[in-house]
């Protein structure tokens, strides 16, 4: 069965570009991105790597690590890096793992099959997982192989989710940090209300509160 939102991320140990990792392990209490590319030595997924290289200081600053995956070994990954690290001007300091046994890539539903290398057999999609301390699975993005990903919309969520978890928020469309944000509808009680959001709200409908984000 294919993974979904609130599924627990199911753990693995395998070997990166930063020896063997145990993912619970490595994980911590942390949050994760997991994310895949099809190739190395190819052209989009090296803007990707090379992107998020860039983010790091973003990521790490909300207290997220970040684990790369495609199915080549770690002596291609290593040679790679070089490449990335030349042509986008960006240090490559988190670990990317060798699927080369597709054990991952098969747990995780990221095989493509309608891109299939030289022997056949399927190479990873651009797939996303974001993954909470307690190692749930909280978003899931799948890109083709033509189309890079949006990495400041991946860290624009992540500061959704967070917001969520924290102050018990949803956030609108094209929200983005220090926005106002929506109270859920199952929040009813006048007091507890009048706790969490005392900067007050604007009802525009029953179902439909707005307040300050409560952080800010």
């Amino acid at each position: 069965m294919s993974l979904r939102l609130g599924d627990t991320a199911p753990n693995f140990t395998q070997k990166s570009t930063h020896g063997e990792i145990d993912f619970y392990s490595w994980a911590g209490d942390s949050w994760v991105v997991l994310f895949s590319h099809p190739a190395d030595y190819t052209p989009v997924c090296t803007t990707e790597l090379g992107t998020v290289a860039k983010l790091m200081p973003e990521f790490e600053k909300r207290g997220v690590k970040v684990l790369a995956l495609s199915v080549d070994d770690v002596d291609s990954h290593v040679g790679w890096v070089k490449d990335i690290e030349e042509t986008q001007n960006a240090r490559v300091t988190y670990p990317i793992l060798a699927d080369v046994d597709r054990k991952v890539s098969q747990l995780y539903g990221m095989l493509d099959q309608t891109n299939l290398n030289q022997e056949g057999l399927p190479l990873t999609v651009r797939s996303v997982f974001v993954i909470d301390p307690n190692k749930k699975i909280r978003l899931i993005l799948t890109y083709p192989a033509s189309t890079g990903r949006n990495f400041d919309e991946l860290l624009r969520a992540i500061d959704a989710l967070e917001l969520t978890d924290k102050y018990n928020v949803v956030t609108p469309a094209d929200w983005k940090d220090g926005d106002d944000v929506i109270i859920p509808p199952s929040l009813k009680d006048p007091e507890v209300l009048k706790e969490k959001f005392p900067k007050g709200y604007k009802e525009i409908k029953p179902y439909l509160r707005v307040t300050p984000q409560p952080n800010k």
